[in-house]
């Protein structure tokens, strides 16, 4: 399995039955596709859009049904379309239950920066800022290291996204809680010894108790 299979296959246990939930460009789309038999959850695109779904097969993609990254989508029967203005309403408005989002640092404070790539252009945060402010919960899923070089620090060196401390991040090395007293180490992947997720963390890692396994979902 690979890695970033890994980490989706660990955040979908994360949601629940009738949950409306944002999926961020990259990596969080393929939580859809690893969801629970028999479990409805209701994704959202910030661009417009709830009940979006994998397209059916090749061949049935529509120019204007998108997800916010500009990937073909398809849409469940019974889904809703609407403008920008009312997605907004519903980020902003605390309705979702939950937003899972990329990542390129998470500091021992539980904030995320993850947005501005160093030397590349970008046309700035899209609706990240949004998300991480609104939803209920926020669940990052990203790899643990970049190029070798540790993405969970004791302070991001990037723009924050928000000052909001994230609730979950999910990594191909491990499960981490954020809290008030600073990261705790839940679980570590299958294989994955604590002394090596330590190793690839630049931020202090706490355990109030032995870390889990982390678990997947079928």
């Amino acid at each position: 399995m690979d890695e970033k299979t890994l980490i989706a296959k660990r955040v979908a246990l994360e949601l629940q039955d009738g949950f409306l939930v944002n999926l961020g460009i990259g990596l969080p789309t393929m939580v859809a596709a690893h969801l629970p038999k028999d479990m409805n959850v209701f994704f959202q695109s910030e661009n417009g859009l709830i009940g979006m779904s994998a397209l059916p097969e090749q061949g049935f993609a529509l120019g204007d049904l998108t997800d916010a990254g500009g990937a073909f989508i398809g849409a469940l029967p019974g889904a809703c379309a609407f403008d920008s203005a009312t997605s907004f309403g519903l980020i902003r408005g605390g309705h979702l239950d939950v937003t899972v989002l990329g990542g390129l640092q998470v500091d021992q404070s539980g904030q995320l920066a993850n947005w501005m790539v160093p030397g590349k252009m970008v046309p700035g945060m899209g609706g990240a800022m949004d998300l991480v402010s609104g939803a209920k919960r926020v669940i990052v899923a990203m790899t643990h290291t970049a190029k070798g070089a540790p993405k969970i620090l004791k302070k991001c060196t990037l723009p924050l996204t928000s000052v909001r401390r994230v609730d979950l991040v999910v990594t191909e090395m491990a499960v981490i809680q954020p809290t008030a007293e600073g990261l705790v180490l839940l679980e570590t992947a299958p294989g994955v010894s604590v002394d090596e997720v330590v190793a690839a963390s630049e931020a202090r890692l706490l355990m109030p108790k032995a870390p889990g396994v982390m678990g997947i979902a079928a």
